[in-house]
């Protein structure tokens, strides 16, 4: 059995050198090997080819490299969640990859595996895709993505023994386990270190093959940031969203999984009791998501993948984010419910570019969308200047291709029956001349026993 290095942060540091590609694990602040990474914004090493799901926090962890202009490049998939890289491709200085976060966590899967890339629905027929080769297999279109992998891997473990075998807690496997297999240097950071045999066999999620030095590094709430506490997230809450949420809660069913996007959806959590028998499904690698705790944070509960605190219910399972992509991709979950900024008259939904800011945030959604047998959509009806969000046709960028199947505003309730857009309830207060004033689409009106095209 092999023994691996035990070195310090600063001596890992050293080892990363200048125009390098750097792979950083995490979910946010989550399974995020912040020691190594505040040790090589000691350094003067600069034009870094970052990726990682984000950027991390305003000045932790890659946002500190970011201050520093030690980016070069980033290689993500939500990099909105830090306004300063935002900033920073404004100005020019930052370039930017955008891949849906599912993609990424695959590419990098592949890139470990010795492939050279795949094919997936995820993004066909938007703009993500751009000019990537796009084929049709088994009669479903999709797009060609390159395997991804590094000159050098930071990861973070919750326990590694001597023989560099790893051991993670909870939702902290996210991108890491990919990762530690998909550079020609992986250096883990974990919070201790222990005599080879005391991880069990069976414990151990990344075997000490791929794992080149150990440093040991204590996690404390300040390296967190957000997810530091249940109480850093709050939700808007109002009657209007509660209708919703509460609409949407019926189309669940017990046994079903399902995913819950950010938004409105969150809010169905909040309702869901264990007599509803519903398994809830988050893309950072839980299955079994239970309500969030009263008191706090990711130092002592999984995080959601809101990067909140929640709880975990009996029987559930943890699991990396490849595998957990894997799970919507091969449609395994039964419903994904989202927020939407326009749905049109053919079932597609446009909801991850936000008109007037920059195209720099996908996150999950178009692996959900396209993914999830069924798609719930929930948003306000119209924009607040009254401009309808239900359209004859989507003029933001597409998320997924004919993929909704329910549309929950704050007026209707509307189904896509047999490719027809069709009226099927009004909400609470709403009347019928507010729903066909505010509707941009045609559809078919089913809520009497008659139908009539609007």
């Amino acid at each position: 059995m092999k023994t691996v290095p035990i070195i310090t942060a600063a001596e890992a540091a050293a080892k990363v050198q200048s125009g390098q590609t750097l792979l950083v694990g995490g979910f946010g602040m989550t399974g995020n090997p912040v020691h190594l990474v505040h040790a090589l914004a000691e350094t003067d090493v600069q034009g870094l080819t970052y990726v990682a799901n984000n950027v991390s926090e305003p000045g932790l962890s890659g946002g500190r490299l970011l201050r520093n202009r030690q980016i070069k490049k980033a290689v993500g998939s939500y990099f909105t969640s830090n306004p300063e890289a935002v900033k920073a491709n404004q100005e020019g200085w930052l370039e930017v990859q955008l891949l849906p976060q599912g993609t990424l966590a695959e590419a990098i899967r592949a890139g470990g595996a010795g492939l050279g890339g795949f094919y997936t629905p995820t993004a066909a027929g938007t703009l993500i895709a751009g000019d990537a080769d796009v084929r049709t297999l088994n009669g479903q279109e999709m797009v060609f993505v390159p395997a991804l992998c590094g000159d050098v891997a930071f990861i973070r473990a919750w326990r590694a023994d001597t023989a560099g075998n790893l051991q993670y807690r909870l939702t902290e496997q996210n991108f890491n386990r990919a990762m530690a297999t998909a550079a020609d240097l992986v250096i883990a950071e974990v919070e201790e270190i222990v005599p080879v045999g005391t991880i069990a066999p069976g414990e151990v999620h990344t075997p000490g093959l791929y794992v080149d030095f150990l440093v040991q590094g204590t996690l404390s709430a300040e390296h967190l940031g957000s997810s530091a506490s249940v109480k850093g997230g709050a939700k808007k809450v109002d009657e209007a969203r509660m209708n919703m949420a509460r609409r949407a809660l019926k189309e669940l069913h017990r046994g079903d999984v399902v995913n819950l996007g950010i938004g409105i959806p969150t809010l169905v959590a909040d309702l869901i009791t264990p007599e509803h028998g519903v398994n809830l499904h988050t893309e950072n690698g839980m299955l079994g998501v239970g309500p969030a705790p009263e008191d706090g944070g990711a130092l002592d509960y999984p995080v959601n993948a809101g990067k909140i605190p929640v709880t975990a219910l009996a029987g559930a399972s943890y699991f990396d984010s490849a595998d957990s992509f894997a799970m919507i991709r091969g449609r395994h979950v039964d419903v994904a419910v989202m927020g939407g900024l326009q749905v049109d008259a053919h079932g597609n939904l446009a909801n991850w570019a936000v008109p007037g800011k920059p195209l720099l945030g996908v996150g999950g959604a178009m692996d959900l969308a396209g993914g999830a047998r069924r798609l719930i959509i929930t948003m306000s009806h119209t924009d607040p200047d009254g401009t309808p969000k239900i359209v004859p046709d989507c003029t933001l960028p597409l998320t997924a291709r004919g993929a909704v199947d329910l549309v929950i505003t704050d007026k209707a309730v509307f189904e896509f029956r047999a490719g027809q857009l069709t009226l099927t309830e009004l909400m609470p207060g709403a009347t019928l001349d507010e729903v066909r004033a505010g509707t941009g689409a045609a559809f078919v009106e089913a809520l009497r026993t008659e139908t009539a095209t609007v």
